[in-house]
C-alpha cells in the first residue's frame, strides 16, 4: 500500500495484525514490517505483540530514533496515522513489575548513597531485568570485565608528606578543553533502558558540574536532542561506530562537527560484537519457542540480545587506511577508542592522530583482553623508548576506561600518564536509580573523593600527581593476591548456565 498523503486510521492499521500482514505504529507513523519479522534481531514475538497497534512505548528505549526508518525500505513507510483513531494498547502490569515498582518506592534517600557501588546495588534491584542484563553484561565468562576493576588493586600509592595541601585543585584540560576533574562521561548505548530521559540525564548533570560528555552513536535520544540540551559553551565529544556505507559515516561526522562537537572518538574494537550471555539469555527467554517453530526461524541468528538489535551496520572492514578518509572530512581531533597494545598506540601517533583510548569496551568484546590501566603502563614505556614521548602529553593524549569505581582509580591512571579517564556504567546506574539527581550526586562524590585523596597523597594539583606516587610493579601479574573488594563483589551478578524449565505437576 503506497502512501497517498492521507492519514491512515487506527481501524485500517488494526486489520494488519498477523504474521502474513504486520503493520505497526511508531511515533505516529505506520510501517509494514511483515518482511522484517524473521530478520528482527530481537525476535518476531515482540513485533507481533504490537501488530496493528502503537509500538512506540516498546520501541523507544531499545532503538536509536532512526532505527526503523534506516532498516526498512522506503516503500514500507506507509505514512502517518490519525492517533485519535488508534486504540490504546492495554498495559498489563505483571507481578514482577509490581514488585519492581515496590522496590523502586523503597529506595534509600539519595543522601544515604555514599559511593558508586551503592548506585550499582540499587540499580540492580530497581531496573527492569532486561535493562540490567544489557547494562551489566560482558563477554563470555566476564573475566575481563572483572579484571578491569581488579587491575587497579594491583597499584599502590606512595604518598608524600609535609606539603601544604590547604588548597587542592583537580581540574584539568582534555583535548584543550577545561574539565573540573580528569574524567569524562564515556559513551554508553541505550540510555532510555534505565530512565525515560536517557542520555539527557548525563548532558544536564555534566553541564552543572563542568565535565565533558561523550555522545554515543547508539544513544536512545537523538544526537541533535542531546546537543540541543547542552548548556551554552558546554563541551561534548562524539563516539563513532563506522558505518559500512561511508557516505552515511561522512554525513554523521560532518553534522557532528557542524553542531560543535570537539572530539571524534572512533571505536576500533568492535568489528564483531562479543558474546554477552546475560543479555543473550534475556533474548532467548523473551521468545516463544512455538512461534520460532511456526515461523521456521531456526537459522536466524539472534544470539546477541539487545546489543545485536542495534549494531548490524558496523563495518568489520575498518582499517588503518581509513584514517586518511577521516582526516579528509573533518578538522575535529581524531582519537581511536579501543586500542589494546602499545604497537597500535604507536601507529596512531605516527599517523598524526590526537590520541587513543586504551580500552577493551568495558569487557564486552574479547574476554581475556587486558585492562586499560595495564596497557597504559606498556604504552608509556614503549612510546618513550621509541619516540621520546613523555606523558601526559598535549600532542598525543592517552585515555583509559573500564572498571573505575573511585577517584583513587582515576588518580592512579593520571599518575601513570593518562590525561583523563572515561567512566560509563556507574553513571548509567546512577540515573537508572535516581535520574539526573543521581548523576549529580555521583559527580559530587567524585569531587569529595578527589579532594580527600589528593590531600592524603600530597598532590596539590594534577601536575603533582606523578609516577613516583604509585607502585605499579605488579600490574602485569594476573595472579597476584589483592585484598577483596566486598562492595564490588556483592554487586557482581554471577553468570547463570542453561536451566531446566519449570514444569507443573498434574498430581
Amino acid at each position: 500500500m503506497a502512501n497517498t498523503g492521507k492519514a491512515l486510521t487506527g481501524d485500517e492499521v488494526a486489520l494488519h495484525n498477523t504474521r502474513e500482514s504486520c503493520w505497526i505504529i511508531v511515533h505516529g507513523n505506520v510501517y509494514d514490517v511483515t518482511d522484517f519479522l524473521d530478520d528482527h534481531p530481537g525476535g518476531s514475538k515482540i513485533i507481533l505483540k504490537y501488530a496493528g497497534k502503537d509500538a512506540t512505548k516498546e520501541y523507544d528505549p531499545i532503538h536509536p530514533p532512526d532505527a526503523i526508518t534506516t532498516n526498512l525500505k522506503p516503500e514500507k513507510h506507509l505514512g502517518p496515522v490519525d492517533l485519535a483513531t488508534v486504540e490504546k494498547v492495554e498495559e498489563i502490569i505483571t507481578n514482577e513489575e509490581r514488585a519492581r515498582q515496590a522496590r523502586l518506592a523503597a529506595r534509600p534517600l539519595l543522601s544515604e548513597i555514599l559511593n558508586f557501588h551503592d548506585f550499582e546495588a540499587i540499580a540492580r534491584v530497581v531496573m527492569p531485568e532486561k535493562a540490567w542484563a544489557y547494562y551489566s553484561s560482558a563477554a563470555d565468562d566476564e573475566i575481563t570485565n572483572r579484571e578491569n576493576h581488579a587491575a587497579f588493586h594491583r597499584i599502590w600509592f606512595r604518598p608524600r608528606i609535609l606539603r601544604d595541601v590547604t588548597v587542592v585543585d583537580w581540574s584539568t584540560t582534555i583535548l584543550g578543553h577545561k574539565s573540573s576533574m580528569p574524567l569524562y562521561i564515556t559513551a554508553t548505548a541505550l540510555g532510555k533502558l534505565g530512565h525515560p530521559d536517557g542520555e539527557l540525564n548525563l548532558t544536564r548533570a555534566a553541564a552543572k558540574h563542568g565535565v565533558i560528555q561523550m555522545i554515543p552513536t547508539l544513544a536512545s535520544c537523538s544526537f541533535d536532542e542531546i546537543v540541543d540540551a547542552a548548556a551554552p559553551g558546554q563541551v561534548q565529544f562524539f563516539q563513532l561506530y563506522v558505518n559500512k556505507d561511508r557516505e552515511i559515516t561522512k554525513r554523521i561526522v560532518e553534522h557532528a562537527e557542524k553542531r560543535g562537537i570537539k572530539g571524534l572518538f572512533i571505536t576500533v574494537d568492535a568489528p564483531q560484537l562479543g558474546r554477552r550471555e546475560k543479555d543473550m539469555r534475556q533474548k532467548f527467554e523473551a521468545e516463544d519457542p512455538s512461534e520460532v517453530k511456526q515461523a521456521g526461524q531456526g537459522g536466524v541468528d539472534r544470539s546477541q540480545g539487545a546489543a545485536r538489535a542495534i549494531s548490524s551496520f558496523i563495518d568489520p572492514g575498518l582499517n588503518w587506511s581509513d584514517m586518511q578518509f577521516f582526516k579528509s572530512i573533518t578538522k575535529m581531533p581524531l582519537i581511536l577508542k579501543g586500542v589494546q597494545c602499545w604497537e597500535d598506540a604507536l601507529e596512531a601517533y605516527d599517523m598524526g592522530l590526537a590520541g587513543v583510548v586504551l580500552s577493551n569496551h568495558g569487557g564486552r568484546q574479547l574476554d581475556f583482553a587486558r585492562s586499560g590501566i595495564e596497557v597504559l603502563v606498556e604504552v608509556v614505556v614503549n612510546l618513550k623508548e621509541k619516540r621520546g614521548l613523555s606523558f601526559p602529553n598535549e600532542q598525543f593524549q592517552l585515555f583509559i576506561d573500564g572498571g573505575v569505581r573511585r577517584a583513587t582509580d582515576v588518580i592512579k591512571a593520571v599518575a601513570l600518564g593518562a590525561t583523563a579517564v572515561g567512566v560509563g556504567r556507574p553513571f548509567l546506574y546512577a540515573f537508572s536509580s535516581y535520574g539526573q539527581e543521581g548523576v549529580e550526586k555521583a559527580l559530587r562524590i567524585l569531587h569529595d573523593e578527589f579532594e580527600m585523596n589528593m590531600r592524603l597523597l600530597g598532590a596539590r594539583n594534577i601536575k603533582e600527581i606523578v609516577p613516583d606516587m604509585v607502585d605499579a610493579s605488579n600490574i602485569h601479574l594476573h595472579t597476584v593476591p589483592v585484598p577483596s573488594d566486598n562492595l564490588y563483589e556483592s554487586n557482581y551478578e554471577r553468570l547463570q548456565g542453561a536451566r531446566i524449565k519449570e514444569t507443573k505437576s498434574n498430581l
